[in-house]
């Protein structure tokens, strides 16, 4: 059984520009036991990266994401992501997650396809209107999933690019310093505060107005629990579907059989997201350590309570102990139990809408447009927790 007796490696490993997976997964997962790591900032963590192990982190009660809280948790930044619905465990994280699932549930998020059908075909009519090259990302992958979720939450659509800078600023790991992290933070908090505000003199049919309710009429939440969980509900709402339209688009560039195939049979699109959810690795790295509450042996090693855990779902989805062909994209895959939207208390709330959104994204696009081509260089996004292009230019 591996103890923490070995120097941790510098983590992470993935590099910003491309989606690959790290050759160092491959060679971690092969070996026994977790590994010692150690991020730009805080304190060395285990990183599993096998999906059994991944599986056995994310689902446990023994691991904690609420004791990281006032502990030097690994991170990529200087600032500390310790606060909001993400660092509660139960019954915290229930109270709140409740307060909000049913806007998520897979009935409910079905309601929104026929204007999510409706969205793609509008911007695709202008991007075609407009001609080659057009940016994917500005001109289609972004306007998608922001106007769904600034909808459901009650956000003004035209308030995008003060929110955009934000969010980027919340996701980033740059050199933004703790001071700097926090006054952003608290920049987002303000506007969100001011937008409640608005919604207490004149509520609306809408997220935010049943969270207010909830707060002001049941006491459900505190006034800032409020704030943040608008500010991760926009944030985690459009950032991620945003990132992965252009990445999927580029993967099924890069795997012209299976675009060919998709094509061929459109019935494929769910099975297909599924698919490509497992295949790209989204994240720069691991984040959000999961604290062991006792002593725990996962795979092998023996974490100590206290110690922190990072989980490389990314890798985990590539373990060909669970997955045949695990490096290869299969888009008629079955039985496709990815941890693509994490697993255990804080499986991704928001993965019904994530789904339809690009289910709807990735198919309107290259049925639209049979000649789909890459018709520039990319820039990709830098320091920041996600992957993906900043610009991709495309034709048709």
């Amino acid at each position: 059984m591996t103890t923490a007796d070995a120097a941790p490696l510098a983590y992470p490993f993935n590099t910003a520009d491309g989606l690959a997976l790290a050759e160092e997964y491959e060679r971690v997962r092969d070996q026994p036991g977790l590994l010692r790591v150690r991020l730009p900032f805080g304190e060395p963590a285990w990183l599993a990266t096998r999906y059994a192990d991944a599986r056995l982190v994310l689902g446990d009660q023994r691991f904690s994401r609420a004791a990281g809280i006032g502990r030097d948790e690994p991170r990529q930044s200087e600032g500390s992501r310790d606060s909001g619905i993400l660092s509660m465990d139960p019954p915290d994280h229930t109270r709140l997650r409740s307060l909000v699932a049913k806007a998520f549930t897979v009935r409910q998020v079905e309601k929104l396809r026929p204007r999510v059908r409706e969205l793609t075909a509008e911007l695709l009519d202008e991007l075609e209107a407009a001609g080659p090259p057009a940016d994917l990302v500005d001109r289609y992958a972004l306007p998608i999933p922001v106007a769904v979720i600034c909808q459901m939450l009650g956000v003004p659509t035209e308030d995008r690019p003060r929110f955009r800078v934000w969010s980027d600023a919340a996701l980033s790991t740059s050199s933004l310093t703790a001071a700097e992290f926090d006054a952003n933070r608290e920049e987002l908090r303000a506007y969100m505060a001011g937008l409640i505000a608005e919604h207490r003199e004149e509520p609306r049919d809408d997220l935010m107005t049943a969270l207010i309710e909830a707060r002001d009429g049941r006491d459900r939440l505190s006034e800032l629990e409020l704030i943040d969980l608008c500010v991760g509900i926009l944030v985690a709402g459009h950032e991620t579907t945003a990132s992965q339209i252009p990445n999927f688009t580029l993967t099924l560039l890069d795997h012209p059989d299976q675009l060919a195939a998709l094509r061929e049979n459109p019935e494929l699109i769910n099975p297909a997201v599924e698919e490509l959810l497992r295949f790209v690795p989204l994240g720069s790295g691991a984040s959000q350590a999961r604290y062991a509450t006792e002593d725990v042996e996962v795979g092998g090693t023996l974490v100590r309570a206290g110690e922190p855990v990072l989980v490389a779902m990314g890798a985990a989805n590539r373990d060909a102990l669970r997955f045949d062909g695990a490096g290869r994209l299969d888009l008629a895959r079955e039985g496709n139990q990815h941890l693509g939207f994490g697993h255990g208390v804080h499986h991704c709330l928001g993965a019904p809408l994530a789904r339809l959104e690009l289910q709807e994204a990735l198919l309107a696009l290259i049925t639209r447009f049979p000649g789909l081509h890459l018709a520039g260089d990319i820039t990709w996004k830098s320091e920041m927790l996600v992957r993906g292009p900043r610009v991709m230019p495309i034709g048709w």
